[in-house]
């Protein structure tokens, strides 16, 4: 059966002021679209999945703290459809939580672990291509599906997928061919972390190289058997939580256990080690890496530029949102963001941000959008 699970448990630091540690960016409704009420970024994550995932089976791993939050904003979700992390550990934990409950609830499940921080469109061809995802699963239930991004500029802030050899190569054997899969999956060579400049404009230059997207589909216990290999100490933690699951200890044992797993991203703790095996090729290896190009707009919006970018712009570049006004005059490659009944006025600026909230305000050179978490970290406890 298939199921999703959607990671929702950033931070947010880089979109402050209206990024708050008691509601995060993908819980803020400050995504505007023409003809369409605001929305949030979770709320969004979740509408692309209709009519690809049933709602009963959507997950949203999330911390303990935004659990209320989060069903406000998302009331179809059962309180059990929503996994509350006790203490933030990364993504391999994340994804394993979710991996460890659904192998118990049905040891058939194959599971997309999706992002709550990202605009992605057309909504039909993602659902297109996460269907490929699954059917890549379901015939091999080895495979661990990434999704990657063609890329369109040399970015340094995204990891990067290296392409291998098509899948329907002789290595897959006589299995028949995947509908749609030519031109589309690959094998992963490997993954590599943030580079430098010089690297990112390699890696685009040469074509065989994409963004790794943050995405993934595989068999929920196949993924508990990559951890139990590659991590074990996060495997043998989980496999407590799962024991637990549907009895009244579950919440104490998870409080107790959770915490103290290793904190590491899935990239490292499994993806990596995983897709060496499979770059070597010799004999038959455990996990099958593989990747699938999703050719769409897939915009990151984790940083103020970011954000700008889901703006409708003037003529001179300037964008503005929020429930109040914005007035610019002599000015390019502004944002400006009022709260409701608050003017935000800019006179003779170029390339610079404001966000105005209630309680705080923030100026910047759009080129300081990277070091804002400086500013956070020596903010008052009240206004994280």
């Amino acid at each position: 059966m298939r199921y999703a699970m959607i990671m929702a448990g950033g931070a947010g630091t880089r979109l402050w002021p209206m990024s708050r540690k008691d509601k995060p960016k993908q819980l803020l409704r400050f995504i505007q679209r023409e003809g369409e009420k605001t929305r949030a970024l979770l709320e969004l994550a979740d509408k692309r999945l209709d009519g690809l995932i049933d709602q009963k089976r959507r997950y949203i791993c999330t911390a303990e703290q935004y659990r209320d939050a989060v069903a406000d904003l998302l009331p179809k979700y059962d309180d059990d459809q929503i996994l509350g992390e006790p203490a933030a550990r990364d993504t391999v934990n994340a994804v394993g939580f979710a991996a460890a409950i659904l192998a118990k609830e049905d040891q058939d499940a194959i599971f997309a672990v999706l992002t709550a921080d990202h605009v992605i469109e057309p909504i039909d061809t993602f659902q297109e291509r996460m269907d490929l995802g699954f059917r890549l699963v379901e015939q091999d239930d080895t495979r661990f599906v990434t999704f990657s991004i063609k890329p369109t500029y040399p970015a340094t802030g995204f990891g990067y997928v290296e392409q291998g050899s098509p899948i329907r190569d002789a290595k897959d054997g006589k299995r028949p061919a995947i509908d749609g899969a030519k031109d589309k999956a690959y094998h992963v060579q490997r993954f590599v972390e943030k580079p430098d400049r010089a690297r990112a404009e390699v890696y685009v230059e040469s074509g065989d190289y994409a963004w790794n997207s943050g995405m993934f589909v595989w068999k929920a216990q196949t993924f508990l058997d990559a951890l139990k290999k590659y991590k074990p100490e996060s495997h043998e933690g989980l496999m407590e939580i799962q024991k637990a699951w549907g009895s009244r200890k579950f919440k104490s044992v998870l409080a107790e256990v959770y915490p103290n797993l290793p904190k590491i991203s899935v990239d490292y703790a499994v993806l990596e080690p995983a897709s060496k095996e499979t770059a070597k090729g010799k004999g038959k290896a455990d996990f099958s890496v593989c990747t699938v190009q999703m050719d769409l707009t897939w915009l990151d919006v984790g940083s103020w530029p970011s954000y700008a970018e889901t703006v409708k712009a003037d003529k001179a570049g300037n964008r503005a949102a929020g429930e109040g006004t914005s007035v610019t005059i002599d000015c390019k490659n502004t944002l400006s963001i009022a709260a409701k009944g608050h003017t935000v006025a800019l006179l003779g600026l170029d390339d610079v941000i404001v966000v105005h909230t209630p309680d705080a305000t923030l100026v910047m050179p759009k080129s300081k959008s990277e070091e804002l978490k400086k500013l956070h970290g020596v903010l008052e406890e009240g206004l994280k």
